[in-house]
């Protein structure tokens, strides 16, 4: 800030005071407040911006003196030809006006930056939620399809009068392509839990479908998730205990929902085995809205798998 000279000694040494703040880089209004003040000799000084009060020592009860509009100075005790010194103020009033724009507009430039980044990683975080949905239900609905279809082939190969039952097969597994790609729940979910599986389980003699007679609805979260495992697992029997009779089980209880798939096949060593896909897919699901799920099984034993959605 460039010295100039204003007839007046003390306008001049608060000129120099309020320099070295502004020099500082620190145009803050209680720092020039404070400066004026020493440089005055005064027990108090006031500044007051835009309707808030800066003040330091005991405060400006004294003279008055107008820097610019929105702006003035209270000086204790009184001092007389005020103005000149409330004059020099008037650019320094003019950059803290300035610095406090420019630091407003760079936090509303980070915010809007904060909020462009938070936009792509949401929009990021959708779609890997969304192929993850697209992964699970292909491969715990669609792909149970494909099984039952590749098993009625194998069977129409031996028996060939059960060739025109593949024709509604692929139609099956092609509605439940299109609804998993379009994001839709099977159209059976919408009358319950009970109907959806109860219409997908119905074309495999070798599956039993076990209710309990006062199972209740539950959120469609929850008979989503449910319907989904039990096909996953039902399509594991088929997969890894051919032939073998599987048992589905669903009961309620006072704090959720159980439920189980189990079969009567060779099993496995649970300590040989690593966690598949499936398996992964599974616990994915059903730890998204709380539940839990368990596998247990042996050498001749079959296979169990469990779980438990709290509602």
């Amino acid at each position: 800030m460039a010295r100039r000279d204003h007839g007046d000694p003390a306008a001049d040494v608060v000129l120099a005071a309020v320099a070295t703040v502004v020099g500082e880089r620190d145009p803050r209004p209680e720092a020039v407040a404070e400066a004026v003040g020493i440089a005055l000799g005064a027990d108090g000084c006031e500044l007051r911006l835009d309707g808030v009060r800066y003040a330091w020592g005991a405060g400006g009860a004294g003279f008055r003196a107008v820097i610019s509009p929105g702006a003035d100075l209270r000086v204790r005790p009184t001092r007389s030809r005020l103005g000149s010194v409330a004059a020099v103020l008037a650019p320094v009033i003019d950059l803290i006006r300035l610095t406090r724009e420019v630091d407003g507009l760079r936090r509303r430039g980070h915010a809007a930056i904060a909020d462009l980044a938070d936009g792509r990683w949401r929009a990021a975080a959708e779609m890997d939620t969304e192929r993850r949905r697209i992964e699970r239900d292909l491969h715990d609905g669609t792909q149970h399809h494909l099984v039952a279809l590749r098993m009625a082939v194998a069977v129409a190969e031996h028996d060939p009068g059960l060739l025109p039952t593949l024709s509604g097969r692929l139609d099956a597994a092609q509605e439940s392509l299109v609804r998993t790609a379009a994001g839709i729940l099977p159209p059976a979910l919408t009358k319950g839990l009970v109907a959806a599986l109860g219409a997908e389980l119905a074309p495999h003699s070798d599956v039993h479908l076990d209710v309990s007679a006062d199972l209740p609805r539950y959120p469609a979260p929850v008979e989503t998730a449910v319907y989904f495992v039990c096909l996953e697992a039902v399509n594991n029997a088929h997969k890894h205990a051919v032939g073998a009779a599987i048992d589905v089980r669903l009961h309620p209880a006072p704090d959720g929902l159980h439920f189980s798939v189990r079969d009567n096949g060779p099993g496995f060593e649970m300590s040989r085995t690593s966690t598949g896909n499936g398996l992964v897919n599974l616990t994915t699901r059903l730890t998204a809205i709380g539940g839990t799920v368990r596998v247990d099984s042996g050498l001749g034993n079959g296979t169990t798998i469990a779980g438990f959605i709290p509602t």
